[in-house]
């Protein structure tokens, strides 16, 4: 696919097929492990939080958790991450937040989670403490040091700075390149 591939609009252009036989070179199997889905990202030598976020990722995409990502499941998630609605990807970044499942998002939870994506990323030009203030001082408006679904659904969508800051920590821009040029070791 070459250097046209880390465009977007080159990755929204590609079509079902196309996708099936990336999805299938990636995993002859029909099914994608974490251990697989790992191998393909090259994500080696992550600290522990980074390794939970990637874990987190992951069962968010394994639908019917099953521990395994089907092809539907594959398609799902991309199409969600490059063409889905926000109130669509606030859902699953909520999702992806709520590592305890409690149908709560706390500081603690969003703090790690950010954190993680700087280690895999690289790119610690913004302090994931300062961040998480930023968005439970705007949208915990009770101050109760958490937020359900909705409350952050809403907060989210009412600030545009933190839809902004949102959308540069969770771009998955480049695992999506890596999953388009097929680069697995």
């Amino acid at each position: 696919m070459g250097n046209h591939g880390s465009n977007l609009d080159d990755i929204l252009a590609e079509d079902m097929h196309h996708w099936y036989n990336k999805f299938m070179k990636e995993s002859p199997s029909g099914l994608i492990t974490l251990f697989e889905l790992k191998a393909i990202l090259n994500l080696r030598g992550m600290t522990e939080t980074a390794n939970s976020y990637v874990d987190q990722v992951f069962f968010t995409f394994d639908m019917d958790g099953d521990g395994y990502i089907d092809f539907v499941e594959y398609i799902a998630a991309i199409s969600l991450l490059l063409k889905g609605e926000i109130n669509q990807k606030l859902k699953w970044y909520f999702k992806l937040f709520d590592q305890d499942g409690n149908g709560k998002i706390d500081k603690d939870e969003l703090v790690s989670i950010f954190a993680a994506i700087q280690d895999i990323t690289r790119n610690r030009e913004t302090n994931p403490e300062d961040v998480v203030s930023i968005i439970f001082e705007r949208i915990d408006v009770k101050g109760e040091g958490e937020m359900t679904l909705e409350e952050f659904i809403e907060g989210a969508k009412d600030h545009e700075d933190i839809m902004n800051m949102l959308k540069n920590l969770m771009d998955l821009t480049p695992v999506l390149v890596i999953i388009v040029e097929g680069r697995m070791l």
